[in-house]
């Protein structure tokens, strides 16, 4: 029996751009659906249930980050935010209100396919909520709280482990510094970016082959840290 495609929820008021994502996505085997306006985005958000959708902020009839917001009250929806938009402040903005990635215009077609295929596997992957983590030689058994480099055991601090955690839980997810102060160190510390600074340092010294060229927890300048993807795991290892 076919599977039927992944839909995809395409808001941008520009036709143009609507044609293009329509056509690369299709190419895909993504079934598309289209708007121009946020009004009609959540009204087929809501009826037409995408797996995903591609949002742009300068809509015509209200702002995209309202939009966002509309959708995070009654949804867990992958959100990937398309704008000319590209300062820091609205990146951290976006990603704050609950978007899952942000890809800046002009943006290159590749670039945003790879992003829309990891958003949908972290989404699935929070569902079935999947204990380890492995990438490379760097395993982490959430279970557990067990974390190893090539099959020997790394020691962490109580709070690189809780940020470890946070960024495994939400792998290939931009995270904004933030959001990671706010769930590691509470409400209180959310300005304090120089204690982030330190422990991604420290962990990075402990899981990092090369820690002048991260492989697992890569920058995003100005506004977080994304932690690489993990490898599916194979039905035997699953057992």
């Amino acid at each position: 029996m076919n599977e039927q495609p992944l839909r995809v929820l395409v808001v941008d008021d520009e036709p143009q751009i609507r044609r293009f994502l329509r056509a690369a996505l299709a190419g895909h085997s993504y079934r598309v659906v289209e708007t121009g306006t946020g009004a009609d985005a959540l009204v087929k958000a809501a009826t037409e249930h995408p797996h995903l959708v591609i949002l742009d902020l300068g809509l015509p009839d209200t702002d995209g980050i309202d939009v966002l917001r509309r959708l995070r009250e009654w949804s867990s929806m992958p959100v990937i935010v398309l704008s000319v938009r590209g300062r820091e402040e609205d990146k951290i903005r976006a990603l704050d209100e609950g978007a899952d990635d942000y890809v800046t215009k002009p943006f290159n077609i590749g670039e945003l396919l790879a992003r829309v295929r990891a958003a949908l596997r972290h989404h699935l992957r929070a569902r079935t909520e999947e204990p380890v983590y492995r990438a490379g030689g760097l395993t982490v058994d959430l279970a557990r709280r067990l974390v190893t480099m090539n099959g020997v055991e790394v020691k962490l601090a109580p709070k690189e482990y809780e940020l470890l955690h946070q960024l495994v839980v939400h792998a290939g997810k931009v995270l904004t510094h933030q959001h990671l102060l706010r769930e590691v160190w509470g409400p209180m510390y959310a300005g304090e970016t120089h204690y982030l600074r330190v422990h991604i340092g420290t962990l990075r010294k402990k899981i990092e082959p090369d820690v002048a060229r991260p492989r697992y927890i890569t920058t995003e300048p100005g506004v977080g840290y994304r932690m690489v993807e993990g490898e599916e795991s194979s039905s035997e290892e699953a057992k």
